[in-house]
């Protein structure tokens, strides 16, 4: 039975600087807590341990995971947390070594002693996490939850019981394989994003959906913005120097203008020869993950360590390709990248701690070849080659950050990713889909055959390639 991932799972507004490592960990803390309120615990509680498995254990200092969880038991949002505020909260618990659980209750809690590193892996998933509430009865409630990518967060048992148990989709047209929207496009004669449209509507208001794409592009759009007019070093001991905002400051020149939309305006107005706008897509992408890199408001698109591709290149078609183009093409261009991205997380991983970086930034760069390949008037059939293209220039992508922070390679691979996006639609654009000879849900499921060979220290976990070539003391 086919899974409903809707757009708005795929695109996510969270924190920097990891979806599976930060985001998952937090939204895990927050599924601990509203297990202990079903079960009338949580005003039980006086200590609460997390045990950190695998990856999240090998790389979680410079993904923030200790952090992520603090903020989690803490019963802070995300998606709403005021940015600022972070190292406030952080600060008092370790200073106080009391955490605020939910909110609600004030109980006592250890920064060394109660986020423990654990390097063995547990079997159902490299990102493993387990919870345990010490009760005021003596007794214990552990539960333990799994980051699978993308911000998502399962736990193993109900994934099983999902396995023997057949749900009904709500989606008029349900999709498991890229096949499957190409049928849809075929007998609706309608676009890709029209068939997903009509997917969100089954469970949104038109009003809603619209809504809540433009909240979407507008912290993108915010995001770029901060991430061009910031500079400095990068938190985490690499000492990476922000390079979006020297190359912003080439780019702009004299321009004036006193917000996001009127700083987009003013792009359209500079020059674009070819090399300008291989420099304004790596920059947008760039400023994009260093805000990611210091715990600033990114949109998980389809992960953290991924977030700069898909804004890159829809701000490339805005002040470049389209001049005229508004909230329609934004949100035409939205709902195709989310359901590229679905169709990698069901068909095979999102995840880099499963599949390696080809499961961030190759998955973003073919969602982003798709939506924009649609938005320069590509059919299904091009759209659809535009994500293979993609993804097959990504296959193998090994993911070994350098001291476990989303730095390096990182934010370059961003820039990277951005641009064989476009190129891979520009080609798609210019091919007969009848001469394809790979088609998409072929390159997904090669995608998850290599996920599986990979060597492990090629997966998030800074056990190999460069991680290990380049040592923090080089840096």
């Amino acid at each position: 039975m086919e899974e409903c991932i809707s757009v708005f799972d795929m695109l996510k507004i969270g924190v920097g600087p990891s979806s599976s490592h930060t985001l998952g960990p937090w939204r895990a803390g927050e599924r601990f807590l509203e297990e202990l309120r079903k079960k009338n615990l949580i005003q039980s509680v006086v200590r609460v341990k997390t045990d950190l498995y695998g990856s999240l254990s090998l790389t979680g200092i410079g993904h923030a995971t200790d952090l992520a969880v603090m903020l989690g038991l803490s019963g802070q949002d995300p998606e709403y947390i005021a940015v600022e505020n972070i190292d406030g909260i952080i600060k008092s618990i370790k200073d106080k070594n009391q955490i605020n659980l939910g909110n609600e209750f004030l109980i006592s809690f250890s920064f060394s002693e109660d986020i423990v590193f654990n390097k063995e892996f547990l079997p159902f998933h490299s990102n493993g996490m387990k919870f345990t509430a010490f009760l005021a009865n003596g007794k214990e409630y552990v539960a333990t939850f799994y980051s699978i990518g993308g911000g998502f967060v399962v736990k193993e048992e109900r994934v099983n019981a999902k396995k023997k148990i057949e749900i009904k989709c709500a989606f008029p047209f349900p999709t498991d394989k890229a096949v499957d929207i190409l049928g849809y496009c075929k007998t609706e004669n309608k676009k890709i994003s029209e068939i997903v449209y009509e997917n969100e509507k089954s469970m949104r208001t038109p009003e809603v959906i619209d809504l809540e794409l433009m909240r979407i592009w507008n912290t993108m759009l915010e995001c770029m913005y901060i991430g061009c007019h910031t500079e400095g070093i990068l938190p985490g001991g690499l000492n990476v120097r922000r390079r979006a905002f020297d190359m912003h400051q080439n780019l702009i020149g004299l321009s004036n203008y006193i917000d996001p939309q009127t700083w987009l305006e003013q792009i359209r107005l500079t020059e674009v020869k070819f090399r300008q706008i291989l420099k304004w897509v790596s920059c947008f992408a760039l400023a994009v993950n260093e805000v990611n890199a210091a715990l600033g408001r990114i949109v998980t698109a389809p992960t953290n360590g991924s977030a700069g591709v898909i804004p890159s290149v829809l701000m490339y078609y805005l002040v470049i390709e389209n001049h005229q183009a508004g909230e329609k093409e934004i949100k035409q261009f939205l709902l195709v990248a989310g359901e590229i991205g679905s169709i990698f997380k069901k068909g095979s991983t999102i995840s880099a701690a499963m599949g390696g970086c080809q499961a961030e930034i190759g998955v973003s760069s073919s969602m982003a070849a798709a939506a924009l390949c649609e938005l320069m008037g590509g059919t299904p059939e091009q759209v659809l080659m535009a994500a293979e293209i993609a993804m097959e220039h990504h296959l193998g992508l090994t993911c070994d950050p350098i001291g476990g922070l989303v730095q390096i390679p990182c934010i370059e691979r961003n820039t990277m990713g951005a641009i064989k996006a476009i190129h891979a639609a520009e080609l798609a654009l210019e091919t007969d889909p009848k001469h394809a000879k790979v088609p998409l849900d072929k390159v997904v499921n090669t995608m998850w055959e290599t996920a599986k060979d990979m060597n492990n220290k090629y997966k998030e976990t800074s056990e190999g390639g460069l991680a290990v070539a380049v040592n923090m003391s080089d840096c």
